[in-house]
């Protein structure tokens, strides 16, 4: 399963309380300015190793990422020491405590306003000249107080995936691919039969927050400013999930005793599910006979909604490399680095010129992709973490529990942070 919808854990809440503390110390800290303004060291005279932290699933993870960096030691001299994480959230915030983090590192969407809050990592979104080449809502993603802080590496999207053997057993043709609410609920009943439900998503704000976005509603404002949970528009898209789970056609990954959409999937449990696009590699390594197609999740009332997750390149504050490392960053948000990575991670590169070389060697990512255009980004608002795994939690009583007064208790605990 995607590291992107299963990351907080109680080591992570601790990591992001002593993230948040450093903030409150001062002096001492080696911070640039102590605010993480945006204002970069000097750079240093001579080759610098950059100390370069990143999330890994294995060593082959780790040598995707030197040979990426490759070039760039060649062209510049400079060296890289890839650094695979056991612990990311932990490994940072001890670093930033005693001076001496990585210089650059992975960080999560929903992780990267805290370290940003606290003053942990330098704002130099603005002084890369591929700005305008990112997807827009990736670098709202990664603005905070009005800053863009750091350059989007790479993204997934939600789809619709369908075992098209079930699809066709259940005489259903390409006609018959879901536009809209109503024709998933008529294809999710037709799919159910057995012991196989039409469809299984997850049931978490990171699915079900897919058919808010799609009612026209979402969490809070475009500028994170406000919360804008508790509207009709939001009530809509928890009543469509409701109203699906009610009928015996969909279900949670628990009700089919799955630990996720894609294992039901995998395991013929599920007809579709809704998952990113991470989900080719669990088949390939986990499923590798299943026959599946990804689609565009369809539109709500309102529009077509999707879902996006991301990581960005995160450079501290403290770091005596900066100059080294958002130059590192300049040279991975190019076509031909991103598209490796995009190629051996699994995702999509977070650069717009790369769209054509991706779709030619992806073809079948069609959907993933074209939900990049009007994906929703997840909520970055430091110290909202605990109120939204709050809002998972009231999710999961679905299809029993009260949407309103669900939408009701995130608005008023939303409104508590924010103030």
């Amino acid at each position: 399963m995607s590291r992107r919808t299963r990351r907080t854990t109680a080591a992570l809440a601790a990591g992001l309380a002593g993230a948040l503390a450093l903030a409150a110390c001062g002096g001492g800290s080696g911070f640039d300015n102590g605010s993480g303004s945006g204002a970069t060291q000097p750079a240093k005279s001579g080759p610098v190793t950059l100390k370069f932290m990143i999330t890994s699933n294995g060593p082959a993870d780790v040598k995707l990422q030197q040979d990426t960096v490759k070039p760039w030691e060649d062209k510049t001299g400079n060296k890289v020491e890839v650094i695979a994480a056991s612990d990311m959230n932990q490994q940072l915030t001890q670093g930033f405590a005693a001076g001496s983090p990585p210089d650059l590192f992975f960080t999560d969407a929903n992780v990267f306003p805290t370290y940003a809050k606290a003053g942990n990592m330098v704002a130099y979104g603005d002084q890369l000249d591929m700005k305008s080449d990112f997807y827009p809502n990736l670098v709202q993603t990664f603005t905070y107080d009005g800053k863009f802080y750091c350059a989007p590496k790479d993204f997934s999207t939600l789809a619709l995936i369908i075992n098209t053997d079930l699809w066709q057993q259940a005489g259903l043709t390409t006609a018959d691919v879901p536009k809209d609410w109503s024709a998933l609920e008529t294809v999710a009943q037709k799919l159910t039969k057995g012991k196989v439900k039409g469809l299984v998503i997850g049931d978490t704000r990171d699915r079900v927050g897919a058919f808010m976005k799609q009612a026209g509603g979402w969490i809070v404002s475009p500028d994170q400013t406000k919360m804008t949970a508790d509207t009709a528009s939001n009530l809509a898209g928890l009543t469509e999930v409701k109203k699906l789970l009610a009928s015996g056609s969909t279900s949670f990954p628990k009700g089919v005793d799955a630990g996720w959409g894609g294992e039901a999937l995998g395991t013929g449990k599920a007809a579709m599910t809704i998952e990113g696009n991470w989900i080719k590699g669990a088949i390939k390594n986990d499923y590798p006979n299943l026959k599946w197609q990804a689609v565009e999740l369809p539109a709500g009332p309102a529009a077509k909604g999707t879902l996006s997750f991301t990581q960005c390149y995160g450079i501290a504050s403290a770091s005596k490399n900066q100059a080294a490392a958002i130059d590192l960053v300049k040279y991975l948000s190019t076509e031909k680095p991103a598209m490796a990575l995009a190629t051996g991670l699994g995702v999509m590169p977070s650069i717009k010129s790369a769209v054509t070389a991706y779709k030619g060697a992806f073809p079948n990512d069609a959907a993933f992709l074209a939900g990049a255009e009007y994906a929703q980004g997840p909520v970055t608002v430091a110290g909202m973490d605990p109120v939204l795994k709050d809002f998972d939690t009231q999710l999961a009583s679905l299809p029993g529990g009260d949407p309103k007064a669900m939408l009701e208790r995130l608005q008023k605990n939303g409104e508590a942070v924010l103030k």
